[in-house]
């Protein structure tokens, strides 16, 4: 079994290091807040690191999974970051959803200190995380990818090598693309039932059978119906991230019309107070204010 390091115990970071140690790893975990690493230790054993680069040192393996650009340096960079402690020949692997940019300047850093770099968002949510159920998708070197590819596996239903360094991230932004979208129509669809008399349960269930099934109308529909909004990923992650699509849109030529509606309606919800509130709270923009 390999020694694993987990720098991040967030929503996702929690479980996604206790199904590492579940499967016999020896995993050292780091946090910005300590507590939370001292609680994870307490629940489930393993090591706590009081800096990144502690957690790296002696490490075979290095998940990341942190907050934006700004977070994920944070912990790779400077004295007490993972590129201080970290061992040659050692695999990084970034699980927080960033830009191609930072991607490829860690994989380009990381192999000129010796070390091999993927870039590998996750889709599925806190409930993924929970249940070893995340989609993971990696930029990076096959070699490299096909060595960590057993590891990524046991919080992974799906894991796949994209493409090229920075390619994780740019599908974990088509794959952001697609939430918004799909949102967009699930919260008009929840409403005009309503409106029309229909009970959305029922709806839901006739409607995920046929060609307009979907995640989020299959898990979001009902309670979108209640206005229950307490889930994991909340409307300013989201902005975050369409963020990164459109300043990728920007140098790729891609034009993003509808995200960027469906942004603006973000953006009005979080004037509202509801930034915290899950993505599926976007059917609030179609009361009255």
């Amino acid at each position: 079994m390999a020694k694993i390091s987990f720098v991040g115990l967030g929503v996702m970071g929690y479980p996604m290091a206790r199904h590492l140690i579940k499967a016999g790893h020896d995993v050292t975990v780091y946090n910005r807040t300590t507590a939370k690493a001292e609680q994870w230790v307490k629940e489930y054993g393993g090591k706590l690191a009081l800096t990144p680069r502690e957690a790296a040192i002696d490490a075979d393996m290095i998940m990341s999974c942190v907050g934006n650009d700004d977070d994920v340096r944070s912990v790779y960079y400077g004295e007490n970051g993972i590129f201080a402690g970290v061992k040659k020949g050692v695999i990084l692997i970034d699980h927080t959803t960033a830009s191609a940019d930072l991607a490829r300047e860690l994989y380009q850093a990381a192999k000129e200190l010796g070390f091999d770099f993927l870039d590998a968002p996750v889709s599925g949510g806190q409930a993924g995380a929970e249940n070893a159920a995340l989609t993971v998708m990696c930029g990076g070197d096959e070699a490299i990818f096909n060595a960590a590819e057993d590891v990524l596996k046991i919080y992974g239903k799906a894991v796949t090598l994209v493409g090229e360094s920075g390619c994780g991230q740019l599908c974990k932004m088509a794959n952001q693309l697609c939430i918004a979208g799909v949102l967009a129509g699930v919260s008009e669809a929840v409403r005009f039932a309503q409106k029309a008399g229909l009970d959305v349960k029922t709806v839901r269930d006739v409607v995920k059978m046929g060609s307009g099934s979907s995640w989020q109308l299959e898990n979001r529909a009902e309670t979108m119906g209640e206005n229950k909004f307490d889930f994991g990923f909340a409307i300013d992650w989201i902005r975050k991230d369409l963020g990164f699509c459109f300043d990728e849109a920007e140098r790729n030529g891609a034009k993003l019309p509808f995200a960027k509606q469906i942004d603006e309606a973000y953006a009005q919800l979080q004037q509202r107070g509801l930034g915290r509130c899950d993505t599926s709270a976007l059917i609030r923009f179609l009361d009255d204010k």
